[in-house]
């Protein structure tokens, strides 16, 4: 896992909780294991993760997601926080200095954070892209890290969506245009 971060993608209560305001559901629920499984291995070799969490604001009419979805990742509400699991396991670690959460306000986790200079700054040169939703932020995520030159891994084990037949094609797209390694 030298030269390795694991990213991992809007994880919170709104994304995946049964009452969240935009959930893929069980979908969702299902892959918390395995991406509490790759925290804890990243963890346990002091590998940089990254926690990158949309941030939205109470009516906010000039995001362009306003127009697509319903308000979702507010920030000041539970919808917003780590979902489960995950976020009992943040809570445990976030103190390490290879663990990093950042806001993101677009579907890309690389569009306006800091994400590509850290990764840089440290040497990473491959990914393991984990969270939701397959077809719309590990996309635009994984599209900007092949553009940005990363190598990636990312496991239909560690990936959700609520929309299954965007979820298969995106993990199609990622192994043959992106050049991804797909488990």
């Amino acid at each position: 896992m030298k030269n390795s971060a694991l990213i991992v993608v809007d994880y919170s209560n709104d994304f995946v909780a049964e009452n969240g305001k935009l959930t893929c559901g069980l979908p969702g629920q299902q892959i918390e294991n395995y991406i509490v499984e790759r925290i804890e291995a990243y963890n346990n070799k002091q590998s940089d993760i990254f926690f990158m969490m949309d941030l939205h604001y109470e009516e906010n009419k000039y995001h362009p997601e306003s127009k697509l979805f319903p308000p979702h990742n507010i920030i000041g509400t539970p919808g917003r926080e780590l979902y489960g699991k995950v976020n009992d396991l943040y809570q445990n670690i976030l103190f390490n200095d290879h663990v990093h959460y950042l806001d993101k306000t677009r579907y890309d986790s690389f569009c306006g954070t800091s994400l590509d200079l850290m990764l840089r700054e440290r040497n990473i040169q491959h990914l393991e892209i984990v969270g939701v939703c397959t077809d719309i932020c590990i996309l635009h995520t994984a599209i900007s890290a092949y553009n940005l030159g990363y190598a990636m891994t990312i496991s239909h084990r560690g990936v959700a969506s609520f929309n299954p037949s965007g979820h298969n094609w995106a993990l199609e797209h990622f192994k043959n245009s992106l050049g991804a390694e797909v488990e």
